[in-house]
């Protein structure tokens, strides 16, 4: 029986707690069905027998206390909300334990926005982590030694696990549950529970906010420029110009603020302007595309499914309200 610690942090959010602890029991209840012995042996581990959650909202009664469980198989990280470097200050007693059992043995699964706690026990430096897109330039900013994946909904690597935002969470348990309990069981888990289960990337749902939480007001100038004109053919040379700077050094500078290079963020700006237009206007393909600023139709299916995931038409007959 594997042994699985749901962590129970201080601001944990609920439904991503309750959520796993629902998939995982309910696999055990599928083997029952069989004859079977249960899979799982699911605990809520804490750092005091009640932590309150979601904002104080709920609490949780833990079944066990992290310094009474000395060996686990799989540890869940739940998203926490609020305040993120505090919520990781409030747990931070959670981290030693973690990477004691990870070296022990144990596998780890971060959910949203629980890679900020996953984070800071230093076991992803130098691996991929997704979270919630909405959370990319904080992560980027607290941990720039892990390679940030925003797009995905899933990454596995090395016995760690993540997930993207919100709800997404129930495909890494999935996941998960498939790895441990084979496919037919992750299938039926899926559908018992309505769950889409070949989801991979989580880039149709991300919208971009123009990562501006940096110190250089050159680079923020250039940013405003961009989304003020992003229907215009802004070059590289252009921008430098404007703001008397070298073209190596603008590049290197707006790197370091935004993390995109110039081209992805002037694509992204056009992008995102593209989206709201196919999400809510009667306009056909070509006429956003040119509205954005794109002339070769090739470039712009291209650009477009690079940062969503989806082709323009895809993308209009699953967002645009008008069509259904």
């Amino acid at each position: 029986m594997k042994h699985i610690s749901i962590l129970v942090p201080q601001g944990a959010i609920l439904g991503s707690l309750e959520g796993s602890r629902q998939l995982f029991t309910q696999v055990n209840e599928f083997f029952k069905a069989k004859g079977a012995p249960a899979l799982f042996d699911v605990n809520l581990v804490g750092i005091s027998k009640e932590t309150p959650l979601s904002g104080g909202s709920f609490t949780a009664n833990t079944s066990l206390l992290i310094k009474d469980v000395k060996k686990t198989d799989l540890i869940i990280i739940p998203a926490i909300d609020g305040d993120l470097t505090e919520g990781i200050e409030k747990n931070r007693a959670f981290i030693p334990w973690i990477k004691k059992q990870y070296e022990g043995g144990a596998e780890v699964a971060s959910l949203c926005l629980g890679a900020f706690l996953l984070a800071s026990t230093g076991l992803i430096n130098g691996r991929k982590c997704a979270t919630h897109w909405m959370a990319e330039s904080a992560f980027r900013s607290m941990f720039p030694e892990v390679t940030l994946v925003t797009e995905k909904v899933i990454t596995d690597e090395k016995g760690i696990y993540s997930s993207g935002g919100a709800f997404s969470y129930l495909n890494l348990i999935l996941h998960l549950i498939e790895k441990y309990a084979g496919r037919d069981i992750a299938i039926l888990a899926a559908k018992v529970f309505a769950i889409e289960i070949e989801r991979d990337n989580q880039l149709s749902f991300t919208i971009f906010q123009g990562q501006k939480g940096h110190e250089d007001e050159q680079i923020r100038k250039a940013q405003d420029f961009i989304e003020k004109n992003f229907q215009e053919k802004i070059t590289v040379d252009q921008l430098a110009s404007m703001f008397a700077l070298g073209r190596r050094n603008l590049e290197r500078r707006f790197k370091k603020a935004t993390s995109n290079t110039v081209v992805e963020y002037i694509q992204r700006v056009k992008i995102e302007a593209a989206k709201i237009s196919l999400e809510s206007s009667r306009e056909n393909i070509n006429e956003v595309m040119y509205k954005v600023g794109y002339t070769d139709t090739k470039a712009f299916r291209s650009t477009f499914k690079k940062f969503t995931g989806l082709s323009p038409i895809q993308y209009k007959g699953k967002y645009n309200r008008m069509m259904n």
